[in-house]
């Protein structure tokens, strides 16, 4: 029998959204601690956050192209217990860290399963690519070449899931999990709790 899916809820701004993120099943919940992105949060409101959360739940730092030094601070101080980068970071520098890394690749062609191999991480996020855009365009990508990767080790599906497509993107791809944010928003940094219900009743339907 399979695993099931993992569920990741990120974006996350406020202890609200977090809770029921996590009442409702969530195996992670992430932070962005990227200064450009309309769901940024400091690392001391995360460190808030992150107390108040049960036990055995996952907490992820989002980064893009950050120095090593204040990324490994940042995610000190906010208590986050795996990073995910969402930048033009090098193997090299995921290895540099020391710490459990998600390495994030935008999927512009095929050329992408190249790419993933060459990264020895904890696990490869597959995100849609868009010019000038680190992540979150809510866009999906052919997920033909996300269910190749899949073979391939660890792979955590983003770029445009919603309620009402991430049913078939499971039963496309097989993927180790999945990354949700803006296709549960009421508006960036705010999730909208119907649109998050639906959403794990469509992962966890059988």
């Amino acid at each position: 029998m399979k695993n099931q899916v993992r569920i990741k809820i990120c974006g996350i701004t406020n202890l609200e959204d977090a809770l029921l993120a996590t009442e409702l099943g969530a195996d992670a919940v992430g932070f962005i601690f990227y200064e450009k992105s309309p769901r940024f949060i400091n690392p001391r409101t995360a460190a808030l956050i992150i107390r108040e959360l049960p036990p055995f739940v996952a907490t992820v730092g989002v980064f893009v192209n950050e120095p090593p030094e204040k990324l490994v601070d940042t995610a000190k101080e906010a208590g986050v217990g795996c990073v995910q980068l969402h930048g033009d970071e090098t193997p090299e520098y995921c290895q540099s860290l020391g710490l459990r890394t998600i390495k994030a690749l935008r999927v512009k062609d095929a050329s992408v399963l190249n790419k993933l191999r060459s990264y020895t991480v904890s696990g490869i996020l597959l995100d849609t690519y868009r010019e000038g855009v680190p992540g979150g365009t809510g866009e999906t990508f052919d997920w033909e070449i996300a269910s190749e990767a899949a073979g391939a080790g660890r792979i955590i599906l983003s770029g445009g899931l919603t309620p009402e497509n991430v049913r078939e993107a499971i039963e496309k791809v097989h993927p180790y999990a999945i990354d949700v944010s803006s296709g549960v928003e009421k508006k960036p940094g705010r999730k909208d709790h119907d649109k998050l219900r639906k959403f794990f009743e469509q992962v966890r339907t059988r």
